[in-house]
Parts: structure tokens; C-alpha cells; sequence
């Protein structure tokens, strides 16, 4: 009975770090089979995301609703704790890739997660319309669902700053305009509208969609996972970051804090004392 021929180690390698995303040898460089010399000048920065994480090049359509999620999403101001961070980092003294990696690491759940929640919130619901339920008792269960399991904040609704978001109402009239295009289908759209009735129903006021929920719509419609969400919105939030940090780097300010020097913050320990004499 012959020993079957075991891989050399060079095939062990090439194996172990498979990929279908890039192809690269002296000479030869190319993404998902197109050639980077051919795909230079020829593809926009929005399209090239799209092709590297999905494998193919976007409609024109895809394209352009991803840009717009990618452009809303860029940068809030100071206000943000990622954009904070930024300008505190540079005056610390660290490089720009230090600044990047310090701030895009406070885009987790509570700051920077809300688009992938309510992506998630809009897939249960539409879950549950599959299931038989019509589309109020979906956003119902969903919403539910969410808060029972999180508590009482529901993501990609309402916003601590904006009355109304400046940036979902034309994200979302973006994605009608595209409705039965490109793949566009719209039950992320009309999920997305279902939860705030239901918000409205239960409060007694309209509580609006704000760019997490927009941009959830948009990352719904275009079939991304609701994790993947969250990654393409710290890639636009990189933007905003990378700013920040420019122009704070050309203020010559060191160690910035969270607040001018010339303010105090309040002490809230025990009043002064002495350390207690061995033996006394």
C-alpha cells in the first residue's frame, strides 16, 4: 500500500495563506483578477472597496449610494470622540498612523457601532416578514427584540445633537430614487421607515432617522453584513480623522487635553488628609 505524497512545504504555505483577493508576483499586481495598471485612472475609490470586498466591480447604481454612505459619514466635528481623540493624539506626539489607529479603535459599540445595529434590526424585521408578519408587527418584534437584549437605546434613531439629521433624508431619497436598480430593492427602506412609526406610535412624537440609520439602509440595500457595516463606516470615518489631525498638527499646541487648561474639573473624593502615623 503506497504512503500518499504529503505537500511540500512551499505548497503548505501557499495554502495556508490562500486568497482570492490579490495576485501578486515580480512584475504582476492585480485585485480580483483585474490588472492594476488597467484598473488605475479607470475605477473609482468607492468602486475599488466594492471590489475588494465583494469580488466584483459595482453597478454605476452601488456605486453611487455606497459613495453617498461613504461621504455622510466622513466627520462630526470635535463632538465625536474619534475626531477628540485625533487632535488629542497628534499633540501627544504621535505620527499619523498612530493618530488613525487610536481613533478608529474607539468605533466600537457604542460609538461607531449604531450603523451595524441597526442594520440588524432591520434585517430581523424583515426576517420576521418573511415569517408571515405584517410590517408593523415586525418592526414591533424587532424593536423588542433589540431593546430586551440591549436595553432601552435603540440605534440609527434620534440624535443628541441634531433635531432632525441633515444627512438621512437625502441618503434616503437617494435610495428611492434607486429603487428596482442595480439590485435596489427597497424592504431596507421601508424597514427602516416601519421602526419609526413604531418609535412614533410608542412616544407620541416622531423620533427621526439619523445617518446610522441611513447608512444602514444603504448598507442593507447594497447586501452588505451588518458586520461588514461597521468596517466600511471606520474606513469613511478615517477621512475626517486624518483631517482633524492635519490641522491640529499645524497648530504647534502640545498635549492637548479634553479641556482648556484654564478650566477645572470637579473633585469628588474625600476632603484632605494625612496619611495615618505608623503606631499612633
Amino acid at each position: 500500500m503506497s504512503v500518499p505524497e504529503l505537500p511540500s512545504d512551499r505548497e503548505q504555505i501557499a495554502d495556508y495563506w490562500r486568497t482570492a483577493i490579490s495576485d501578486i508576483a515580480p512584475g504582476r499586481i492585480a485585485f480580483r483578477g483585474y490588472p492594476i495598471e488597467q484598473l488605475i485612472g479607470a475605477v473609482s475609490f468607492p468602486a475599488m472597496i466594492w471590489l475588494m470586498l465583494r469580488g466584483e466591480l459595482p453597478s454605476l447604481e452601488q456605486e453611487r449610494l455606497l459613495q453617498a454612505a461613504l461621504v455622510a459619514s466622513v466627520d462630526h466635528g470635535p463632538h465625536a470622540p474619534s475626531i477628540a481623540i485625533s487632535r488629542m493624539a497628534i499633540s501627544c506626539g504621535l505620527p499619523l498612523n498612530g493618530v488613525l489607529a487610536s481613533a478608529i479603535n474607539t468605533l466600537d459599540d457604542v460609538h461607531g457601532g449604531a450603523g451595524e445595529q441597526a442594520l440588524e434590526v432591520y434585517d430581523d424585521l424583515l426576517a420576521r416578514r418573511k415569517a408571515g408578519a405584517s410590517e408593523d408587527e415586525a418592526a414591533a418584534g424587532a424593536v423588542d427584540a433589540y431593546v430586551a437584549a440591549h436595553g432601552k437605546y435603540l440605534p440609527g434613531f434620534g440624535h443628541r445633537f441634531h433635531p432632525v439629521d441633515p444627512r438621512s433624508g437625502r441618503l434616503l431619497s437617494l435610495v428611492d430614487a434607486a429603487v428596482g436598480t442595480g439590485g435596489i430593492t427597497g424592504r431596507h427602506a421601508a424597514a427602516a421607515r416601519a421602526v419609526e412609526r413604531c418609535l412614533q406610535a410608542r412616544k407620541g412624537r416622531l423620533i427621526p432617522m439619523n445617518i446610522d440609520g441611513a447608512t444602514a439602509v444603504i448598507y442593507g440595500e447594497l447586501g452588505f453584513a451588518a458586520s461588514l457595516a461597521r468596517g466600511v463606516f471606520c474606513l469613511s470615518r478615517a477621512v475626517g480623522i486624518l483631517a482633524h489631525a492635519w490641522e491640529q498638527a499645524g497648530r504647534g499646541e502640545r498635549n492637548k487635553g479634553p479641556i482648556p487648561r484654564s478650566f477645572d474639573y470637579r473633585y469628588e473624593g474625600p476632603t484632605r488628609r494625612s496619611v495615618p502615623v505608623p503606631g499612633s
